[in-house]
């Protein structure tokens, strides 16, 4: 599993707003690990891709653009992280 960051930019109430709706457009089954964090200055999503190739294609992905301006969120920053070595989520390890 490869994690990555998409930094977005903006009013923290309206991204969540626009990310809630970007949730809608997408099959939850997808999300291998995912997270939203939203700040004083807007939100960051950490994600998990099955491999780096995968975030790399995915994240540049003229389907992933379209979603983003659909549920009215702008262009994100992205940065690759890494391989996940282990991720637990209730205390349960998902690696």
């Amino acid at each position: 599993m490869f994690l990555g960051t998409y930094r977005f930019e903006g009013n923290p109430a309206q991204l969540k707003q626009a990310y809630d709706k970007m949730l809608g457009m997408i099959p939850h089954a997808n999300l291998h690990l995912h997270v939203c964090v939203p700040d004083d200055k807007g939100m960051w999503i950490y994600d998990a891709c099955p491999s780096r190739e995968i975030f790399t294609a995915f994240s540049a992905s003229a389907d992933f653009g379209n979603v983003l301006k659909a549920a009215g969120l702008p262009k994100p920053h992205v940065t690759p992280v890494g391989e996940v070595h282990a991720a637990f989520v209730a205390g349960k390890r998902s690696s």
